[in-house]
């Protein structure tokens, strides 16, 4: 029987397999125990594969690499899932994916953006050339999955030989859902009835924050838990004797904007927890590796199996079931979660074959020359200095905020800037700069805002930033590699604002560092006005700043920064740091500067 990927709500992915027989061995035949049906199957899964089909890093131009030498991309997750399949037998396997599939990388930019395929004859998206290829069976949709916009994602959905699930996606009029609550297949066993597994996909209920401009007025999207225990129960009244979540949302039951999201972003254990009926979850969004988490349901008692991938195809999970036939139906007898490393094995020759052409017309893309450069400059040491490389940010979101409020009624308002080192590896290099240079600062699909703030506002938000160092007393050793990233903040979680003028007294702890604050050589007024150059992210409360997410807006746009940032560069020529470079704010201990 054929593989229909197409069909949706109550379809099924036709498989066979085989079966393991207990008996009672020596016994006499008639006194023998019955024989009980048993069978095996597994479901793997992906998650943030963010626009990676190869192990290629175009803002390097070259093969990724990282410290623990991780490898990239859908061509390696092929040939890992034919693996799987020919030695548990295709028919017994199903692979799902837990979302943020669309954007990431300059491969996904491109051809939603310059090539888009949106366009009346547009080309069919890498992603989806590459998983209809591999054989996905479902995906849940992820909030990266918005950024470009609902046209880009339907016409991906419409590309997809799978469905796109999102049982918390809702229509805003409707409230019914605006995508495949969850799809049902069936594995054919040689001892019965079919086995029916359902996959429910949720996704991030932050959508409704951080991608407000694309979704506002047509979609809503409640909290997982609330969701989960509507369909779940439904799925198992439909004759499911499996049902896998294929949540967009990490394990551990935080969330990063505070009060500005109602729900919890992070909720795929709470949904273990508080739901029942759920045997497995594939957990997405946290970018984390975990292998196998066992969370007890409370109201049956029973584990409840997650595992998450590593993002960007360096990992493929394995949730190996084992399933008995008992009172006229299969129950899970047994679950079961593992990984496997990407890094093992070489890309699949056919997915590099299918996408070679789409590959390499990124590279030269990426690669097209749009100005030069007076100097190198590096991100390296971003995160505890003030580098030109995040002055340049700063200065361009800062210059394009002046020029939009000029005329208007906050054009006499000072204009600050914030940024983050987003990546250590960015750099300009001295001479030719190119696409990849410049778009390797900001890889994020962040738009730009402008937003009031008071003196004492962003003193509030400045202190918050600084909790990024871990305290360290005057006169001990310090070790840049131990000194960042204090609570898990990470990177992109840490500003520097551009315009003032402060240090940052690590020895004092969180909340009392930010010393020497000044404007124009003058202490900082509480109650002066300013506007921020800020970025969406930022300004709807990821990270939980204070303030900024409350603070007026007088300005937005819809153009990403990145993007922003290129333009300045090909229209300026060259760039040149000593037009926009200073170093403004520092690490000190009792007023004695750690660098």
């Amino acid at each position: 029987m054929p593989l229909n990927r197409r069909t949706f709500l109550g379809s099924s992915a036709v498989a066979g397999a085989g079966v393991a027989i207990a008996g009672t061995v020596g016994a006499p035949a008639a006194a023998a125990a019955p024989r009980a049906k048993r069978y095996s199957f597994t479901v793997m899964g992906t998650t943030d594969l963010h626009g990676n089909v190869f192990n290629w890093d175009y803002f390097t131009d070259r093969e990724f690499d990282d410290k623990a030498h991780n490898d990239v991309g859908l061509a390696k997750i092929s040939t890992l899932v034919e693996r799987v399949r020919e030695e548990k037998g295709r028919r017994n396997t199903l692979l799902i994916d837990a979302g943020d599939t669309i954007q990431g990388t300059q491969l996904s930019y491109y051809y939603a953006k310059v090539d888009p395929i949106t366009a009346e004859s547009g080309p069919v998206h890498p992603m989806a050339q590459a998983m209809n290829a591999i054989g996905y069976d479902a995906a849940a949709l992820g909030n990266h999955e918005f950024n470009y916009g609902i046209p880009v994602l339907r016409k991906f959905q419409e590309q997809c030989d799978f469905p796109l699930l999102g049982a918390n996606a809702l229509d805003a009029k409707t409230l019914l859902p605006a995508f495949p609550p969850y799809s049902m297949h069936r594995l054919r066993t040689p001892c019965g009835r079919d086995v029916r597994v359902a996959v429910l996909g949720l996704t991030n209920p932050g959508i409704a924050i951080w991608d407000k401009a694309n979704v506002s007025g047509r979609m809503v999207f409640p909290g997982l838990e609330e969701q989960a225990a509507k369909w779940v129960p439904r799925l198992r009244s439909m004759g499911a004797d499996v049902v896998i979540v294929s949540a967009h949302s990490g394990s551990s039951g935080t969330s990063s904007y505070g009060d500005q999201l109602p729900y919890i972003e992070n909720a795929a254990a709470l949904v273990a927890e508080q739901v029942p009926g759920i045997d497995a979850i594939l957990v997405g969004h946290a970018h984390t590796e975990i292998p196998e988490y066992r969370v007890r349901n409370k109201e049956t008692g029973k584990d409840v199996v997650l595992s998450e991938p590593l993002k960007w195809g360096q990992r493929l999970t394995l949730f190996d079931f084992d399933v008995v036939w008992s009172k006229g139906r299969w129950v899970v007898e047994k679950v079961a979660a593992s990984v496997l490393n990407s890094n093992t094995v070489e890309e699949d020759p056919d997915i590099v074959k299918l996408l070679g052409d789409e590959h390499e017309k990124v590279v030269a893309y990426v690669n097209q020359v749009i100005g030069t450069s007076t100097a190198a400059m590096s991100t390296a040491e971003a995160p505890w200095k003030d580098e030109p490389i995040i002055d340049l940010i700063n200065h361009v979101q800062a210059e394009t905020v002046k020029a939009a409020l000029a005329g208007g009624a906050y054009a006499s308002l000072p204009v600050l800037s914030q940024a983050s080192c987003f990546s250590r590896t960015a750099r300009i290099p001295a001479g030719e700069v190119t696409i990849r240079d410049a778009a390797g600062l900001y890889p994020f699909e962040n738009t730009l805002e402008a937003r009031l703030l008071t003196g004492a506002q962003l003193r509030d938000y400045l202190e918050f930033s600084a909790r990024y160092y871990a305290q360290t007393p005057a006169g001990a050793p310090v070790d840049p590699a131990k000194l960042t990233n204090a609570g898990g903040t990470p990177d992109y979680n840490y500003d520097a604002v551009y315009g003032l003028s402060y240090e940052i007294d690590i020895a004092r702890p969180a909340g009392s560092r930010i010393v020497n604050l000044s404007f124009q050589g003058k202490p900082l007024d509480p109650a002066a006005q300013f506007v921020l150059a800020v970025n969406n992210y930022r300004a709807s409360g990821g990270g939980a700043f204070p303030h900024v997410a409350a603070a007026k807006q007088v300005w937005a746009n819809s153009d990403e920064i990145r993007n922003t940032i290129i333009q300045w560069v090909k229209a300026q020529g060259t760039v040149d740091p000593g037009r926009f470079a200073s170093v403004d704010w520092k690490l000190t201990r009792d007023g004695v500067p750690v660098f």
